[in-house]
């Protein structure tokens, strides 16, 4: 059988959402990836095929299920650059694999998830192997010291006399540089002099031996600084902590790009909701309906649930899911929207005998007055 023919039977499953499916749609994904034919995939008509089956897994399916996608893809080629560059954006676990070894991924990918991304997808682009000097120089922009200390440790990127130079001047200020700098192949010798005097015993001693330093000038130099510091104690700024709203831009980010692919669904709700991501949750019900953010935000804060269930009707959800929807929000939410089970199931009068764009026009109406 043919790749593409594998590919549309992998679509259907896809689809589903029997746990049987899933665990089939699984299995086959791996089988399909062990044998795929770089020639057959290269074909427009198969790779956008493929395309539709893996974004359609991406934007629909359990994170258990998109780690072992990830897992699985990451090392190969012919993979749909759209489809990594959403893998990238998920939870760390998932973008972790990709981030490390897919080839799909290029200088400027990487150069843009720095800024976009968090911490931890930061701190991942730095340990990856083989890094280009572009995404190198990035990092030293940064200047974020997490991200410099994995860089500094990571032995093949492509890291330049100027760049390692950058990296030593910073570890007078990041404790955490100094151990990985002093091992670092591309450590020169008047660069050690300098790294000399910001390290303790044993790292000076390693110095010396690596680089036949002589441990006499450079301990009067060393007696020179601390003299000039006149016994000052430098402050070092602690590592940055990644904000809430940093957090929302990339959820929005990886929302936008869903939604470019055409595979931002009504069943994403579900899906941000049971992996305990509200904010994600609130950027997919936006941008399906195209609402104010603060709409959505007033909706689920107040106590009328009836509020959620016109946005709700309004992007085509359900009746039957909405009962779901509004418990798995007030579980997130402190049990707002309030109004207990009564106006709970009151709310489901939203999904009346009426098409979405009334209730969405009804939704923006109701929610200005809250």
């Amino acid at each position: 059988m043919t790749i593409a023919a594998d590919a549309a039977d992998l679509l259907l499953l896809a689809r589903s959402r029997n746990p049987t499916d899933r665990e089939r749609l699984l299995n086959a994904v791996v089988a399909l990836c062990d044998r795929a034919d770089i020639d057959e995939v290269a074909q427009p008509q198969v790779r956008e095929l493929i395309g539709s089956v893996f974004m359609t897994i991406v934007a629909e399916a359990e994170r258990d299920i998109r780690r072992r996608l990830a897992e699985k893809i990451a090392p190969a080629p012919w993979v749909p650059a759209a489809l990594v560059n959403v893998l990238a954006l998920d939870d760390i676990e998932i973008a972790a694999p990709v981030i490390a070894a897919s080839p799909v991924l290029q200088d400027h990918d990487l150069i843009r998830l720095l800024v976009e991304s968090t911490l931890d997808h930061q701190i991942a682009i730095a340990r990856r192997g083989r890094l280009g000097a572009p995404v190198v120089e990035a990092i030293l922009r940064q200047q974020e010291p997490a991200v410099m200390t994995a860089l500094a440790g990571n032995d093949t990127a492509e890291v330049t006399p100027s760049a390692m130079d950058r990296l030593v001047d910073h570890s007078r200020g990041v404790a955490a540089l100094r151990s990985p700098l002093a091992r670092h192949p591309r450590l020169s010798s008047d660069m050690a002099q300098k790294l000399y005097l910001w390290v303790g015993q044993s790292l000076r001693a390693s110095l010396v031996a690596r680089f036949r330093l002589d441990p006499a000038d450079l301990d009067a130099a060393l007696a020179q600084s601390v003299r000039e510091a006149h016994a000052a104690v430098e402050g070092k700024p602690p590592a940055q902590a990644r904000s809430d709203a940093e957090r929302v831009a990339l959820e929005e980010r990886l929302v936008d790009k869903l939604s470019d692919a055409g595979q931002l669904r009504p069943s994403f709700l579900l899906r941000s909701l049971r992996e305990g991501r509200l904010t994600l949750f609130i950027a997919a019900i936006t941008r399906l309906g195209n609402f104010e953010h603060d709409h959505i935000r007033r909706a689920i804060d107040s106590d009328r649930p009836e509020l959620l269930a016109l946005a709700c009707a309004a992007i085509g959800v359900d009746r039957g899911a909405f009962p779901t929807i509004l418990e798995a929000v007030r579980n997130l939410n402190q049990g707002r929207p309030g109004g207990g089970a009564e106006a709970g199931r009151r709310a489901t009068g939203a999904f009346g005998p009426f098409d979405a764009d009334i209730a969405g026009v009804a939704f923006r109406k109701a929610v200005s007055t809250v």
